[in-house]
């Protein structure tokens, strides 16, 4: 079974910086992309960053020249480095996998439980 787990969320001010991080574990086949997606209250979920199985990263306007995503595929691991938090930035953050679990199966997405961020003063 395919878990994905945020870690790194929390309470911090403008102009600071947060590290989340998404650990996944099972086993799978294939990964296509791990992304970062972010929902605030009333909004619709958004893709935040995402970064494919060749490297290739995508980033919201938004969040472009603060945020990086990156990965470590040694420990299973995708973190998204924020820097220079607005208050707009507030929302849960939840981590998406594109990937194929067996060969019996097509690729899904998976979804972690989410991390609350709040940037305020």
């Amino acid at each position: 079974q395919v878990q994905l787990v945020e870690s790194g969320g929390g309470l911090v001010q403008p102009g600071g910086s947060l590290r989340l991080s998404c650990a996944r574990s099972g086993n799978i086949v294939s990964i296509n992309a791990m992304g970062w997606y972010r929902q605030a209250p009333g909004k619709q979920r958004e893709l935040v960053a995402s970064i494919t199985s060749g490297g290739n990263t995508n980033y919201a306007d938004s969040v472009k020249g603060r945020f990086t995503i990156s990965r470590d595929n040694a420990k299973n691991t995708v973190y998204l480095q924020m820097n220079g938090l607005k208050p707009e930035d507030t929302a849960i953050y939840y981590c998406n996998a594109d990937l194929r679990r067996t060969m019996w199966e097509p690729s899904r997405n998976y979804w972690g439980q989410g991390t609350q961020v709040t940037v305020s003063a």
